[in-house]
């Protein structure tokens, strides 16, 4: 694991810790073949330089992400509000993380991709990629 996330997951309160420890576990084993780094001061995993799952401290909780999310069909995942097809979920303690969800979830992930990685070169359009 990139150095900077264990640095981000240390700044985090312990309960908060607890959350973001069983969070990267289940990430790290579910799709090992992922890069990851903090990205826009995040953890945050890439399959193919394309941003897939991560997970912010927040006042609320912590908040694990996924940003082709809204096309999962998860009614557990909240989807954003905007133009993105990002959606996530809010822990307030590690109990509340069902590791059945976390892993479909990243299942899907991999499975259900769109193209964040060239939104920039196509001037905000998002495709599908799979």
């Amino acid at each position: 694991m990139h150095p900077d996330i264990i640095q981000y997951n240390l700044l985090c309160s312990e309960q908060e810790q607890h959350i973001c420890d069983r969070l990267v576990q289940w990430i790290q084993q579910n799709m090992p073949e992922a890069k990851n780094k903090l990205w826009h001061k995040h953890p945050v995993w890439f399959l193919d330089d394309n941003p897939v799952v991560g997970y912010s401290k927040l006042k609320a909780g912590i908040r694990l992400f996924f940003w082709s999310g809204k096309s999962f069909d998860e009614p557990l995942l909240e989807p954003s509000k905007g133009k993105f097809q990002d959606a996530s979920i809010l822990y307030t303690d590690v109990d509340q993380i069902i590791e059945a969800d976390v892993v479909r979830w990243i299942q899907k992930s991999k499975d259900i991709q769109w193209d964040y990685k060239n939104i920039v070169k196509r001037k905000g359009e998002l495709l599908r990629l799979k």
